[in-house]
């Protein structure tokens, strides 16, 4: 089944890169775009229906990615150019290394699975931990302590730098500043509240249910941990809380919601996605950056369009034309520094040997520094560094799909790859594996799971 749907994927996206290439050549942006964006909605569907999930990696790195591409391809904004060919072949070998590992290792999964089936019967699989009253307060105070420790961040950089972003008045980039080395990442963990608390609701509603105490604790803590995005004004780790989960409650639910659609469902999602919208609006309104002064930045060709549409059109689209300006300027490769950059940043090597992180950043415009998913693959590597991550990249998301298959109370497996649910889904927006903050969410996750073990033993339970 996955070779079958490995081929099509690719003679529909080789297809679709060579005519979006034939037609930008020719100056047709606008028909090179909707030929990738058309490519990208197609292979998403397939994913899905073929999967039977809503939560497909897969698919959303094909909406995603090739889709990104797509809408770079139109080239609404003065700012972006004719890509090189290596940037050509640089967006079209990510998916397809990406696709082939993922697929694959698919593959080759169903296939000792089919051999096994006899000799494994019934047998539960022992991947998972047993849920228990003893997992269940683990992964409650692991709540409380994520949250505590990110209240007393914050409270400690807003007294060390003596301000807070969101009273600040006519200052656009009041968030950019307001960090403290080291500090900062405890202060942004509680983005991971949220998903954390969907992972509780699903395994232990009847504690949700019958304890007013856990109920409390549980509401204190999401609210708190969505007020700290607004005083930060800071639309990514308000739209990261939300969507991440999102993506848990997909997949502790088997990939699909675990509900039907009717009045009172659309009516809930309706009203969180409009308090999303709202939340949004009210930080970039904070942020203080004026339509004039957007406008300024993005260069959009067609000025009539509304800022509603120019703002996220720049923020994916600028990211491929940024990662071309890399292709055409970058003189020698960092061979590995560059993607190392989270163990220079993180052990603070970073401030004894500057010259380890010190390389230029090739943008459009030095307000626009948001990139793509490969930008640091290739600064490294070239395409072959490319097509090796995006291959591990493949395996990785595969294997940690087929570990959540086998069931069990797995909080770590679940945040993990909810995790990079969403950087697949955001892929055109930066670079996300060489990013400090990603492998601090992904420590704090084994640190989470490693702390319910702990607690299960310590009361002398089995998880």
């Amino acid at each position: 089944m996955y070779i079958n749907r490995l081929k099509t994927e690719l003679f529909v996206s080789a297809a679709a890169f060579i005519f979006a290439y034939l037609l930008s050549l020719s100056g047709y942006y606008m028909l090179s775009g909707a030929v990738l964006i058309a490519a990208a909605i197609y292979l998403m569907v397939l994913h899905i229906k073929k999967s039977g999930k809503l939560s497909d990696p897969a698919a959303y790195f094909s909406l995603s990615w090739i889709g990104g591409v797509g809408v770079s391809a139109l080239k609404l904004s003065r700012l972006q150019s004719d890509w090189t060919i290596r940037s050509w072949l640089s967006f079209y070998l990510a998916y397809i290394c990406f696709t082939v590992a993922y697929e694959l290792f698919k593959e080759f999964k169903q296939g000792k699975a089919a051999d096994k089936s006899a000799a494994a019967g019934n047998r539960a699989d022992d991947a998972g931990m047993a849920v228990s009253e003893v997992s269940g307060f683990g992964l409650l105070s692991a709540i409380n302590i994520v949250m505590l420790l990110s209240i007393a961040a914050f409270i400690l950089e807003a007294l060390l730098l003596k301000y807070i972003p969101l009273f600040t008045v006519d200052t656009p980039h009041a968030y950019s500043y307001f960090h403290v080395s080291g500090v900062h990442y405890f202060t942004v963990s509680c983005v991971l509240v949220p998903s954390l608390s969907v992972i509780y609701a699903h395994y232990f509603k009847d504690c949700i249910k019958n304890d007013i105490r856990v109920r409390c604790s549980l509401i204190i803590c999401l609210s708190l941990s969505l007020i700290i995005p607004l005083l930060l004004v800071s639309r990514f780790q308000l739209i990261f809380s939300v969507m991440l989960a999102a993506a848990t409650y997909l997949n502790v639910n088997g990939g699909n919601p675990g509900f039907s659609l009717n009045k009172k469902s659309i009516s809930c999602i309706a009203v969180l996605g409009m308090a999303l919208i709202a939340g949004y609006v009210f930080i970039t309104y904070e942020r203080a950056h004026s339509i004039e002064y957007l406008k300024g930045i993005f260069e959009i060709k067609y000025e009539k369009l509304p800022i509603f549409v120019t703002q996220p059109y720049i923020y994916i689209a600028n990211n491929f034309d940024n990662f071309n300006m890399l292709t055409m300027e970058l003189k020698e490769h960092t061979h590995g520094l560059k993607m190392l950059f989270p163990v220079f940043a993180l052990t603070g090597m970073k401030f004894t040997h500057p010259e380890l992180v010190s390389f230029p950043l090739y943008v459009t415009k030095e307000e626009l520094t948001t990139l793509t998913l490969i930008y640091d693959a290739y600064y490294d590597f070239g395409i072959p560094g490319v097509m090796a991550f995006t291959l591990l990249l493949g395996l990785v998301t595969s294997w940690l799909e087929e570990k959540l298959a086998k069931g069990g109370f797995m909080p770590v497996t679940v945040f993990v790859y909810s995790q990079i649910m969403f950087y697949l889904l955001f892929s055109f927006f930066t670079t996300w594996f060489s990013n400090p903050a990603t492998w601090f969410y992904f420590t704090a996750s084994l640190a989470i799971g490693i702390y319910i073990k702990i607690t299960g033993r310590l009361f002398n339970k089995r998880l």
